[in-house]
């Protein structure tokens, strides 16, 4: 069962200018940084709230480091902006499989890892009215996210 919003993803071509103005205009902070070197993205994590189920939700900021990334192939296509939402689920993979089992096309034939040691897949957009999905089980809590990992 989809839990909450875990975090909104949004591309952008510059991380360190893009962080500094969530930073400026918000007072979000960084809460977790890192390289996905699978997907070729930099990203930082902004917390903005606890979530009731123990969970948190962020704002994800991608930076691609590869141009034929997904994230890299989006940017050049549609610019700066909104690129998926994220709904946080205690279980990716029965979620995943009963999301299927309804019509809607899994990307990924087994959850990959995601940001700060997430399970994660994604749904179609065009099966989900033109916004790429994720599903995302947090990884168990660790004495500190907040460092980057390269």
């Amino acid at each position: 069962m989809l839990t909450r919003i875990d975090h909104i993803g949004i591309a952008c071509r510059n991380l360190d200018e893009t962080v500094a103005f969530y930073q400026a205009t918000y007072g979000f902070e960084v809460f977790h940084e890192e390289v996905n070197e699978e997907q070729g993205v930099r990203e930082a994590m902004l917390k903005i709230n606890e979530t009731s189920d123990g969970g948190a939700s962020y704002l994800q900021l991608l930076e691609p480091t590869r141009e034929d990334s997904a994230v890299g192939k989006w940017l050049a296509k549609n610019g700066e902006g909104v690129h998926h939402i994220a709904f946080g689920t205690a279980d990716v993979d029965s979620d995943a499989e009963a999301i299927r089992g309804k019509g809607v096309r899994v990307l990924y034939d087994e959850p990959r890892i995601g940001s700060m040691g997430s399970r994660i897949t994604f749904l179609h957009p065009k099966d989900c009215h033109g916004v790429l999905t994720e599903l995302v089980t947090s990884a168990k809590p660790s004495a500190d996210h907040s460092s980057a990992e390269h």
